[in-house]
């Protein structure tokens, strides 16, 4: 499906797209959700079903292997701002080339900075919420 696909769903009442929501998502349509977001929703898995074909499997696999990768990698891009509320103040970190900026210094790890500010072992991807 791709353009003519898309302005297809213009034209459709809410009974024919709830249908249409039916044979797409394998489920009923929400009850309460009018024709506007059922006709956007279904939009965009048509956009979706398009953009996977032309991509194809293994480069879409690739790109999820390399956003899994990153992420468990523990990088974290310099630049990015982290904050964390402890004991009524508000603790801003902001990630650095070499390390991590807190407080007017470099530190080397995230769990050095949770350190200093429980003044207890912690780890600093969880204290900081980039691990559950």
């Amino acid at each position: 499906m791709t353009l003519p696909a898309l302005t297809e769903l213009i034209a459709l009442d809410r009974p024919a797209l709830a249908q249409r929501w039916e044979s797409s998502f394998g489920v009923p349509a929400p009850k309460g959700c009018q024709a506007t977001l059922l006709r956007q929703a279904l939009a965009w898995q048509v956009q979706m079903a398009a953009l996977k074909s032309r991509v194809g499997v293994r480069e879409a696999d690739r790109g999820t292997r390399a956003l899994r990768t990153s992420s468990s990698s523990g990088a974290i891009a310099p630049g990015t701002r982290l904050l964390r509320e402890w004991q009524g103040r508000t603790h801003h970190v902001v990630a650095v080339a070499g390390g991590f900026e807190y407080d007017g210094q470099v530190w080397r790890s995230l769990s050095a900075i949770a350190r200093a500010i429980t003044g207890s072992s912690w780890s600093g991807p969880l204290f900081f919420g980039l691990r559950s």
